[in-house]
């Protein structure tokens, strides 16, 4: 069985880079894979620990709780993606580039 801290360090990574992402690329859609990126760490630590609680606890529903969990977050991350592309694809209509800075001329 592979050791929890493996988990732990790969889903830091990968959120470490989901969150550069965010922070450093001017894309949006690269700024929405980003965001899948680290909603994605957080599921793969979700269904470790939901894992690792069933194996101490054999023989009963103990690991399902995490893995449930997991799925409503994927749930809600298709919902995000299909809404933000959505206003991004009508953004890129009117505009004509996916560029974060000119976001500022929506607030007028």
């Amino acid at each position: 069985m592979i050791p929890i801290s493996y988990y732990l360090f790969l889903s830091l990574t990968l959120f470490t880079i989901g969150m550069i992402g965010v922070m450093t690329r001017r894309n949006i859609i690269i700024i929405l894979m980003c965001v899948e990126l680290m909603l994605n760490s957080v599921n793969l630590l979700l269904v470790a620990f939901s894992k690792m609680h069933q194996a101490k606890n054999l023989g009963t529903d103990a690991g399902i709780d995490g893995q449930m969990l997991v799925l409503f977050i994927m749930v809600v991350a298709a919902a995000e993606v299909a809404v933000g592309l959505s206003i991004i694809i009508l953004y890129y209509r009117k505009k004509y580039n996916v560029d974060v800075r000119s976001l500022n001329r929506l607030k007028h």
